[in-house]
C-alpha cells in the first residue's frame, strides 16, 4: 500500500502491555503479540482424551447398529447408523483440525493452520447434508415398500445410542460454547441422542400396533432433525469461510471504540475476520492528529478490543492527517 505521509506507520497493538483481564466472548481470545507471532498451545490432553473416547464409543455403536438393523430389517436403525458414521468422520475431522490449528506459523502459512478448524466445520456440515440425501432416498423407497420390523430390537439398540451419544456430547459441552468446530461435533452428538429417542418411540409403537410403516416415517423425521440441527452449523461455517465478521461482534461498536481514543479523528479500512473458529483478527487505520501513537495508546486499544469483543489479533496503522491519508481512506472503503 502506498505511504503518502512520512508520519504514517503500521503499528501492532500489543495486548500484553496491559494486565489482561479479558475473558472469552464467544469468538476469539485475547492473544498478545510482541515482535513475533505466539501460536496457540497444542490441544490439552483432556481434549485429546475427549475426542478419543467419543470416536471409540461411536465406532462400536455404528457396528452394533448396522448388525442390528440388518438382522431386524429396520431402516430407521440403518439410517441412524449412517448418521452415526458421519459423526465418527466429523469427530475425526474436528480432532485433526484442533491439532493442525495448534501448529506454529511458517514462512508460507504465516498465521499457522488455524483456519483448518473453519474448513473442518464446513466439511462436517456438508457431510451431514449428504447423509440427509442418502437417508431420504432409502426412506422414500421404504415408504412405498414397507417391510416387517423387529420393534424390540430397535428399542434396545436405540436406547444404548441415547446413552452413548449423550455421554459423548457432554465431553464437548464446555468447548462448544466458544468454538464452532467443537459445536459442530456437539450438535451432531446431541442430534443423535434425540434421534435415538425417536427410534425408541417408533419401536414401541411398532411393537404395540404392528404397523411397519412407522419405521420409514421415523426415518423421515430423523432426516428433518439432522437437516434442522445442521443448518446453523453450515450457515455459520460458510460465513467464517467468507471471512464475515464473527457473530457477537458489532462493527459499529468496534468503530465507536476506536473513534473514542484520544486524538483519533477518523477511522477507515476497518476489517474484522475469523482466523479460526476460536480467534478473531482486526486491522484498522486511525487518523490521530495530536501526535504519534505511543505504546500505551496501542496497548489500551488492544486490551479493550480483547476484553470487550474477544478480538485478540489487532493491527493498527496510525496516520497523521486526513489531508495526506493513505489511498484506502476513500469514501468507498469501510
Amino acid at each position: 500500500m502506498p505511504d503518502n505521509t512520512p508520519s504514517s506507520a503500521v503499528q501492532h497493538a500489543d495486548s500484553r502491555r496491559v494486565p489482561d483481564h479479558s475473558h472469552d466472548h464467544g469468538h476469539g481470545h485475547g492473544h498478545g503479540h510482541h515482535g513475533h507471532h505466539h501460536h496457540a498451545p497444542p490441544p490439552p490432553g483432556g481434549a485429546n482424551t475427549a475426542f478419543a473416547i467419543a470416536v471409540g464409543l461411536n465406532v462400536v455403536f455404528v457396528v452394533v447398529e448396522v448388525v442390528a438393523g440388518l438382522l431386524s430389517g429396520s431402516i430407521a436403525l440403518l439410517a441412524d447408523a449412517g448418521h452415526n458414521l458421519t459423526d465418527v468422520v466429523s469427530l475425526l475431522l474436528a480432532w485433526a483440525a484442533a491439532v493442525l490449528a495448534a501448529r506454529p506459523p511458517s514462512e508460507r502459512f504465516t498465521y499457522g493452520l488455524k483456519s483448518s478448524s473453519i474448513l473442518a466445520s464446513i466439511a462436517n456440515a456438508a457431510l451431514l447434508w449428504v447423509t440427509v440425501g442418502a437417508i431420504l432416498v432409502e426412506t422414500v423407497r421404504r415408504l412405498f415398500e414397507p417391510a416387517p420390523v423387529a420393534g424390540t430390537t430397535m428399542m434396545i439398540v436405540a436406547a444404548v445410542g441415547i446413552a452413548i451419544n449423550a455421554l459423548s456430547a457432554l465431553l464437548f459441552a464446555k468447548g462448544s460454547k466458544s468454538d464452532l468446530n467443537l459445536r459442530a461435533a456437539f450438535v451432531h452428538l446431541m442430534a443423535d441422542a434425540a434421534v435415538s429417542a425417536g427410534v425408541v418411540v417408533a419401536g414401541a409403537l411398532i411393537t404395540l400396533t404392528g404397523i411397519a410403516l412407522l419405521d420409514p416415517v421415523t426415518s423421515l423425521v430423523i432426516t428433518f432433525v439432522i437437516a434442522w440441527s445442521s443448518w446453523a452449523i453450515l450457515r455459520d461455517s460458510l460465513r467464517m469461510g467468507m471471512l464475515a465478521v464473527p457473530d457477537g461482534i458489532d462493527v459499529g461498536r468496534v468503530r465507536a471504540l476506536l473513534e473514542a481514543q484520544p486524538g483519533v479523528t477518523h477511522v477507515h479500512d476497518l476489517h474484522i475476520w475469523p482466523m479460526s473458529t476460536t480467534e478473531t483478527a482486526l486491522t484498522a487505520h486511525l487518523v490521530k492528529t495530536d501526535g504519534p501513537a505511543d505504546d500505551a495508546f496501542l496497548a489500551t486499544i488492544a486490551h479493550d478490543l480483547a476484553h470487550d469483543f474477544g478480538i485478540g489479533h489487532p493491527t493498527i496503522q496510525v496516520e497523521a492527517s486526513l489531508e495526506h491519508a493513505c489511498a484506502l481512506s476513500s469514501p468507498d472503503t469501510v
